[in-house]
């Protein structure tokens, strides 16, 4: 039975080399913004967790996505999402149009402070 880290490298060797290279700097990213999160494959995506799902990134025939795992987070930092397609639980970019790196801290860092929030209550 394979690690889901395992799965994570499969997943990401099945994919175009120009995704799959967005998708590894994305990965990157959240890795260092939050190093001790944990990887794992969720309903067939790569994803991090952090006492709860933080973030899920997949790559589709058109365009890769981030999944902030969260319905607020999209309406939250709607104005800095301008000129990204979303819909309330997704961010799609392409790999001619990736996310900003700051963007993505601004995303993680507002998927962290729910996280704190509901750990709280």
């Amino acid at each position: 039975m394979q690690t889901d880290l395992e799965k994570i490298e499969d997943y990401l060797a099945g994919v175009p080399a120009d995704k799959r290279a967005a998708l590894e700097t994305l990965r990157g990213q959240i890795k260092k913004l939050v190093p001790d999160a944990t990887e794992y494959f969720s309903y067939g995506m790569p994803a991090f967790k952090l006492g709860k799902g933080l973030a899920a990134y997949a790559a589709a025939k058109t365009h890769c996505s981030l999944y902030p795992m969260s319905s607020g987070i999209v309406p939250l930092l709607e104005n800095e999402l301008v000129g990204f397609k979303t819909s309330i639980g997704t961010i799609q970019f392409t790999v001619e149009h990736p996310l900003p790196e700051a963007l993505v801290g601004k995303i993680i860092k507002a998927r962290l402070a729910e996280i704190a929030n509901q750990l709280k209550s």
